[in-house]
């Protein structure tokens, strides 16, 4: 795998102008157009080379002792510490996330693998109740080699919380890093991998090809995916039937209600937030809003002034590429020939690069496709309701399931909400936030398991229940003692309580290179 770029990085980036070959992955930044550089993607036999490499590990480091696990991927938060400003630099010029952005999602990284590194070396089975004298308990078993599929939109955080949690559970990892920043996801396994045993941690990169080689191997035992729907279905259709455990959070088209009652500045400038941070492209931003008619005039024209701000002050970065601006401009220019209006923005700029100004749009109806699907930009499309009653049910006619968001000011209404609605994570009277370990499932079309949390430490392993009795001894054996005649009788006894033996686990399979 070899890399040529303009910006040289440790050795990673060899200054070159030459054309991107066939199988190169050529990233512009986002913010100019400017090259950043080529990178080889990894050919069939270098993906299957990797998976060896990761089998081949995986008995030693699954032997490892839990503390000594831990220990190594505190080692490693340490080493990514220290790099954190020159992943920032590559991640911002890869994909455009503003620099103070892209430092928290490595800081946010550390804190996770540091997190991951104290949780698993506690992380423990059950004693059950059986019936005395045996002894029953379960215990997490490691499950085997690790894919993890991470996004471009928060390249570091997510892929060190995935790699994190596999590592101290005792998986081997493969990690693919989004082929729109496979410089940043390569230089991050590069760090991870020096702090860790050979093998433990191996990085790849490519496209949808790359990943589908990786999620159909016979040696691949979870599948880790952060990314768009449309991928995280397939990869759920090409592992059905295998062995392979997929953990998926995928798209989502997350609503935010404005209810009677707030302060419509408050909520405006919550809505910008959640509409406009990164430029619209987090997993949870906000996608659609429904604003009580009761303050809709005063919310409108303060949003309007939020995303005018956002335009003027240089808090909004561009979108990752062009491909993905054009799909944004798609969904706006067609809600205004369907009766929209855009109070401000709606237009593509002028210039080199992928921006795209913050957009608000009113006058929206359920049936325009900036309110059916995922936009990933800064567009704030909005449709006014008569009630809380509205909201809800408007909120809740959706096919995705990830997040959503509430103002009010009615404890009854946040109650209700987060009752009724059909999402994995609600937030109540702010767009962001949460205490470290949350975890949440998504529901619908945006996926399915943990994805973050000591919960995702149980995604990560398997469970082996154990049965512990007494044996019967040889009565001939002079030297063995004699086991007590109740004691022998007790665990002959299949009592209520008992729980049967499991199966004996299933030997790993063969990693012949075989993509099927």
């Amino acid at each position: 795998m070899t890399t040529d770029t303009a910006l040289d990085i440790d050795g990673l980036i060899d200054p070159a102008d030459a054309e991107a070959g066939p199988g190169t992955l050529r990233i512009t930044d986002p913010r100019d157009g400017s090259l950043v550089g080529d990178i080889d993607a990894s050919t069939p036999d270098e993906v299957y080379a990797a998976v060896r490499r990761s089998v081949d590990a995986s008995a030693a480091w699954a032997a490892t002792p839990p503390a000594q696990r831990g220990q190594a991927v505190r080692r490693a938060a340490h080493a990514l510490a220290e790099r954190a400003e020159e992943l920032a630099e590559l991640n911002e010029r890869e994909t455009g996330k503003p620099r103070g952005d892209a430092l928290g999602g490595v800081g946010a990284g550390v804190d996770t693998l540091l997190q991951y590194s104290e949780l698993g070396p506690v992380h423990r089975g059950r004693s059950l109740l059986g019936t005395l004298p045996n002894v029953d308990f379960s215990v997490p078993r490691p499950r085997g080699v690790t894919v993890a599929l991470s996004p471009w939109n928060d390249p570091v955080a997510v892929a060190a919380g995935i790699i994190g949690a596999a590592l101290v559970m005792g998986n081997t990892v493969i990690h693919k890093p989004s082929e729109r920043c496979p410089h940043t996801g390569e230089l991050l396994g590069r760090i991870l991998a020096e702090a860790l045993p050979d093998g433990v941690l191996v990085s790849v990169v490519g496209g949808g090809d790359v990943g589908d080689r990786l999620v159909a191997h016979e040696g691949t035992r979870v599948v880790a995916h952060v990314g768009s729907t449309a991928a995280g279905e397939a990869i759920a259709r090409r592992a059905a039937g295998t062995p392979t455990h997929v953990i998926r959070e995928n798209g989502g088209n997350d609503p935010l209600l404005v209810d009677a009652g707030v302060d419509p500045a408050w909520a405006a400038a919550q809505a910008a937030l959640g509409s406009f941070a990164n430029a619209g492209q987090i997993c949870t931003s906000v996608e659609r809003i429904y604003v009580h008619r009761d303050i809709a005039d005063r919310f409108t024209a303060a949003l309007v002034a939020e995303a005018e701000r956002w335009n003027s002050s240089g808090d909004l970065g561009p979108l990752v590429d062009e491909r993905m601006r054009d799909a944004v401009h798609e969904q706006v220019a067609e809600a205004l020939t369907e009766g929209a209006r855009a109070l401000v923005g709606g237009h593509v700029p002028d210039g080199p690069g992928s921006r795209y100004p913050a957009t608000v749009l009113v006058d929206c109806t359920a049936d325009m496709t900036v309110m059916t699907a995922e936009t990933f930009g800064p567009v704030a499309a909005v449709q006014v309701v008569a009630d809380f009653d509205e909201a809800l049910a408007r909120a809740s006619d959706d096919r995705y399931g990830l997040a959503a968001t509430v103002l009010t000011a009615s404890m009854e209404h946040a109650q209700r909400a987060a009752a009724e609605l059909p999402v994995g994570t609600i937030k109540v009277n702010g767009v962001f936030g949460g205490a470290p370990g949350g975890a949440a499932q998504p529901r619908g079309r945006s996926g399915s398991g943990f994805g973050y949390g000591p919960e995702l430490l149980d995604e990560m392993s398997t469970t082996t229940v154990v049965h512990l009795g007494l044996p019967v001894l040889d009565a001939g054996d002079p030297h063995a003692a004699t086991a007590p005649a109740e004691a022998a009788a007790g665990s002959a006894r299949a009592g209520a309580g008992d729980t049967p033996l499991v199966d004996a686990p299933v030997e790993p399979a063969s990693t012949a290179d075989d993509a099927r």
